[in-house]
Formats: structure tokens, sequence, C-alpha cells
């Protein structure tokens, strides 16, 4: 790895913008049909501000590609939504592609770096993954980008944040995971991700979201940079709820440390919205689920937050639940982001899924 590369803030300028087409319908209610007119919308909202490219299965190319032509005929998109063959699992870019790293010399005539970190589900919990641990390594030949491959590092892209300037953001929860990486100790994972991240100080916060039992507490659905010393985290007010005291452990933990540069933390806390839960119909549209590990069941809640979105150039593309934190989640992200223009787009059906705006996407930053 060359110790010259970084990774960049998210709100660093992108090329484009990575998605997997949803297909999976022990995971997907009613063969996939609602997940993928939500990735659609999402796809279109971040359009506004950069391209999209989604990467589909051969036997599902034919069919996404005329669903996205419709689609666009009502919702026509500033820039290109293209669509090429990849073959995939599921449709968790952020977690089985690549992360995107760049010269520290922004004046550089180095290329574009991606890292292929290993991948297995989650702590195997589907019953393959052997496509979606290619995908990195596609998007990254496609890109045209140095690929760099840590020998034997299970790491998904939505368990690590970065300020972009030398801190890293993640969960014990997740990395810690015995299901991850048994064979290394904290120090050894700290130590992986300063190398190919090009960062010098991890801050571990204990816990993720309650109930995102799927991935272990990835840390973009709880806690995020907004820019070089902010961060915004997912926060509830009843102390009835888990996430009441998970919250106010996390803050504690901020509040005592400094990032990279020795600045201490603005603290911005989001609402989490009220307790979503599967409901018996959605379960009922689901077909093989009880031969996965993540098996729903309906009552069950749902790992809902508002920390799950996308950075665009010049746009915040994030989720809604039609619940009355919506307008106030909104309202938050556009004070944080005063020169962005904030889009909402119904969140839900990428819930059900098990993440959200966020763990579907991936970032390519603008390089060279």
């Amino acid at each position: 790895m060359d110790q010259n590369y970084y990774m960049p803030g998210e709100w660093f300028p992108h090329s484009c913008c990575w998605m997997l087409w949803p297909y999976r319908s022990d995971n997907w209610r009613n063969q996939a049909k609602p997940a993928r007119k939500a990735f659609l919308q999402v796809a279109t909202a971040i359009a506004k501000f950069e391209s999209v490219i989604i990467g589909v299965r051969n036997d599902c190319f034919t069919d996404a590609i005329q669903l996205l032509k419709e689609y666009q005929q009502n919702f026509p998109s500033k820039y290109e939504i293209h669509m090429i063959v990849l073959e995939s699992d599921d449709c968790w870019m952020r977690d089985c592609g690549p992360t995107f790293v760049i010269p520290k010399d922004l004046d550089s005539l180095k290329p574009l770096g991606g890292i292929d970190w290993d991948f297995n589900a989650w702590g195997s919990k589907l019953p393959s993954w052997e496509l979606d641990e290619q995908i990195a390594h596609q998007v990254i030949e496609h890109a045209k980008a140095i690929r760099w491959k840590p020998d034997h590092f299970i790491l998904e892209g939505g368990s690590i944040h970065t300020d972009g300037e030398g801190t890293i953001l993640t969960t014990e929860q997740c990395l810690l995971h015995s299901n991850r990486n048994p064979h290394l100790s904290k120090q050894h994972i700290e130590s992986y991700l300063l190398e190919y991240l090009g960062a010098e100080k991890v801050i571990w916060l204990t816990r993720g979201l309650t109930a995102d039992l799927d991935t272990d507490g990835h840390i973009d659905n709880f806690c995020c940079f907004t820019k070089p010393g902010e961060v915004l985290l997912a926060w509830s007010d009843d102390i009835n709820d888990e996430q009441y005291h998970i919250s106010r452990e996390a803050l504690a933990i901020l509040e005592q440390t400094t990032d990279a540069r020795n600045r201490s933390l603005k603290i911005v806390k989001i609402p989490i919205p009220p307790k979503l839960t599967y409901t018996e119909s959605e379960i009922q549209e689901l077909e093989g689920v009880d031969e996965l590990e993540f098996a729903r069941l309906p009552g069950e809640r749902l790992a809902g937050s508002y920390v799950n979105f996308y950075i665009a150039n010049g746009g915040i593309v994030m989720p809604s639940f039609d619940v009355s934190t919506d307008s106030i989640a909104k309202d938050i992200l556009q004070s944080v982001f005063p020169s962005y223009e904030i889009v909402q787009v119904p969140g839900r059906d990428i819930l059900l899924g098990g993440g959200n705006i966020h763990c579907i996407t991936q970032q390519q930053p603008q390089w060279p």
C-alpha cells in the first residue's frame, strides 16, 4: 500500500456514485419490485448532482434497463444513470464495493486507488457471497484505479467513516466481532485501518444503532462526520428506548476525545424515527427467508436512522419514513450542510432489507 494515499471525506468532489440492483426475493419483498422502485428513486435523486453507475446481474439486465427507461420518462435526471453487468449476491455496494483513496498530494499525477477488502457477508449471514466478494475488484478495474488488497482482512465500507484529515470513526461492536477477523487484536485491526486509509487516529464507539443486527452495528447507521471536527449522532430522548443509553454512551466517548489534529469534536444530535417494525404483510411477501441467518419476523424492530444518507456533489440524499421526525431530521441536515440541497427519498423499502441510502451507494472521488 502506498502511504501517500488516503481516504477523502465523503464531501470531496465525486466523479460518480456506484450502486447495485436488488433481486433477492428472500430479502426484498414482492420479488424485489418495491425495492427496485426505491433504488431508482435514490439513483434519480443522486443524478440531480452527479452521474450514477448501477451494476446489474445479467439475468436481470434487460428488465432493469426497461424499468430505468420507463422511470426516466416521468423523472428525467440531469446526470446520466448508466447500467452495466455486474454479477452480485445482493445489492449493498457500500459494504462489498471498494473504498476509494486518492494521493495526499493533490497535485500528484498518481492515479486513483481502490482498496479491495475481504468480504464475508457480515459474518456469513448470507448463504453465499462469492459474487459480492468480486464486486470491489471489478469496480476498481472499471474506474481504472490502482488496486490494493489487504491480506486476510474483512471490512465493510459501512463500518467506517472518515473526516478526510486523518481520523477514522468506527464501532467495536462490528470490527471486533468474532465473525469478522477473530485472528486479529484490536491493535492489529486499527493498524490495518491506519495503513490502508492513510489515517492517524481511530475513534472507537462501543456500539452502533439499536436493532442493527444485520451489520452488527455499522457506524454509517449511527454516527458520521459531516466535516472535519464535526459529527452527527443518532439520538433518542426516550429513556425506555435502548437507543437512549447507547447514544449517551457514544456521546461521552466523543466528548472526551479529539481527532487526529487534536480538535475537540462538535456533536450534532439527530433524532431516530419512532420505533419502526416489520409488518405481517411485509414478511409474507418474502420468499425463503427462513433459510437466512437474519430471518425477519413480524413486529421485529427496524434499524431506522437519518444518519444513513448520501453526500453528493452539492446535494444530500436522505431517507424519509413518513413519520413526524422526517421534517425535523431534514432541517437538522440542512443546518449542517447549509450550501447543499437536501432531497428526501422514501426509505422504508430499503430499510426492510437491512440498511438505507448510504448502505446502497459508494462514491468515487473525482480524480484526477
